[in-house]
């Protein structure tokens, strides 16, 4: 289980932890090399002082006004880095138990938590340890990233528990209130307060991420979701083949996911799309057939996806199927090899943000139990001497960069009856420092009713890459809050001016509308709007 609220409730520093502590810190701040003054410093009853102990003292030392900030150091000290490097600070929280519409056979069905989750899963266990609640979810779940050296300015916030649509609508409001309330730090009498007020706090929402199903998606949903605040749809697509979907019984159908996706890209949200090889009746040749169409099909191509291969799991109905000698699960080999095929035809404005689910090897009856399995991948790729071009896989992580050297890239291509541009910064050696996504709407576009989007050119994203700063900081080297933003934005609104449109609007999150309107944007009823001519 992550580190969360009750594993900070229980530290108690020593005096002795605390001293030795300061002393490393001080030869980091020297110039040193931190765990070379780690290893210099053993704790006299053994082992050595965790990196968390830094971080606490370090923020004693700055609060108290005995050191001056030093922006090089909190970097060296930050326990699991990696977690912010993609530039913004992702916290999320799961929804209570509920029926979902599916029935799908693969999914496992514990009544203590959401359908398709397992109590013991990472993902669940700080939503079961808090009994569902969203405020105390993230509260823990910032105090958790502040006490190991991450910056909690800008949040992503990422609601699980399968289908959202489905919950009932006052419950939806309530939770994203509560979110936003501990994210605020005070209580809101309604979700227009909290969400009001979240543009002038320390936690900022910067992106508000829900996972559904296609066939919920219509157009009075989107309508909720905007006012909701969300800027980002996860959906379970799984395979693009309606036979597969069937055998299955998933539910829905390619139709329903081609129409979902037309939908929420012309009201500008981000879409991710979950697929599922190994699913039953699927084969490696299929699997590698049916990935394309993601790519090859103009209702598709998704900005993100996630990987999730079927995994085999006893409390389900597909359990039985194979005990029957009727489904074969892939074997790890066999996953590293089709995966490693089918990241090569990943287009560079797609992120894959998973290829596995994080479930507990214990709970897998057969097939792949291993989770490391994008490490595995990658060195697969390594040993071929090839390289995935999707965004993660580019992403210039911490690697410093000289904004002066970077291109500015410009790939068009046709979606959801319109075309989409995905202008993006690159370095000479073809790694991501940001990028922005623009939608313009075609004739044969979905028209949304809505009145901000009429005759309207979208920004669907914008996102500099880098380690997360705080607002208002920058570091030399870094991409973030050197003005790429701003760049690409001016970039878009000329695009979208050449091709005729008379405005622009951004799907912008309550975090980011002081941003925009900064840049000559002004709120409509939720979108961030800018006239061109």
């Amino acid at each position: 289980m992550e580190r969360d609220l009750a594993w900070l409730e229980a530290r108690q520093y020593t005096i002795e932890q605390l001293e030795i502590a300061k002393s490393i810190l001080e030869e980091v701040r020297a110039g040193h090399e931190v765990m070379d003054a780690i290893r210099r410093h053993p704790l006299p009853s053994g082992g050595y002082v965790g990196k968390h102990v830094l971080v606490h003292v370090y923020s004693e030392l700055i609060e108290g006004g005995e050191w001056s900030d030093d922006p090089s150091i909190l970097p060296q000290i930050r326990m699991k880095p990696g977690r912010t490097l993609s530039g913004v600070t992702t916290v999320s929280a799961l929804t209570k138990p509920y029926p979902c519409p599916g029935e799908c056979i693969f999914c496992p069905d514990d009544v203590r938590v959401p359908k398709s989750y397992l109590p013991d899963e990472p993902g669940a266990m700080r939503g079961v340890h808090h009994d569902f609640d969203p405020y105390a979810q993230t509260c823990s779940r910032l105090e958790a990233l502040q006490a190991i050296g991450h910056p909690t300015d800008k949040i992503e916030l990422i609601i699980l528990g399968g289908t959202w649509s489905a919950y009932p609508a006052e419950y939806q409001v309530w939770f994203v209130q509560r979110c936003l309330d501990a994210l605020n730090g005070f209580d809101s009498a309604d979700l227009p307060e909290a969400q009001s007020a979240n543009q002038d706090v320390q936690h900022k929402n910067v992106g508000l991420v829900i996972e559904t199903r296609p066939d919920q998606i219509d157009l009075d949903e989107i309508r909720r979701l905007r006012e909701l605040g969300v800027t980002k749809v996860q959906m379970g697509a799984q395979s693009m083949d309606d036979h597969i979907l069937e055998l299955n019984h998933r539910g829905h159908t390619v139709v329903d996911t081609r129409r979902a996706v037309s939908l929420l890209r012309s009201a500008g949200f981000k879409v991710v799309l979950h697929w599922m090889p190994n699913l039953l009746g699927a084969t490696l040749d299929s699997d590698r057939a049916d990935f394309l169409r993601l790519w090859e099909d103009p209702e598709l191509h998704p900005d993100e996806i996630k990987i999730y291969p079927c995994q085999l799991l006893e409390e389900t109905k597909l359990y039985e199927l194979w005990k029957n000698g009727e489904y074969t699960p892939y074997s790890t080999e066999e996953l590293i090899d089709l995966v490693a095929d089918l990241k090569l035809h990943i287009p560079q404005y797609c992120r894959v943000n998973r290829v596995v689910r994080d479930i507990p090897s214990h709970h897998v009856v057969a097939g792949n139990k291993r989770t490391s399995l994008r490490q595995d991948i990658h060195r697969e790729l390594e040993r071929r001497e090839q390289r995935c071009a999707c965004i993660r896989c580019r992403e210039i992580r911490e690697r410093p960069i000289d904004p002066r050297e970077l291109k500015l890239d410009d790939m068009a291509y046709q979606a959801n009856g319109g075309q989409e541009y995905f202008l993006s910064f690159v370095t000479s050696e073809d790694d991501l420092a940001g990028y922005l996504r623009l939608y313009l709407p075609g004739p044969n576009s979905v028209d949304t009713g809505m009145l901000d989007l009429i005759n309207t050119a979208i920004i669907r994203e914008v996102h500099i890459y880098g380690q997360s700063l705080e607002v208002g900081l920058g570091e030399d080297g870094a991409a973030q809050h050197v003005g790429l933003g701003e760049q690409l934005i001016s970039q878009a609104e000329k695009i979208a001016e050449n091709s005729g449109f008379e405005r622009i609007a951004v799907i912008a999150a309550l975090g980011t509308r002081g941003y925009y309107h900064r840049l000559g944007y002004e709120l409509g009823e939720t979108y961030m709007l800018k006239e061109l001519v």
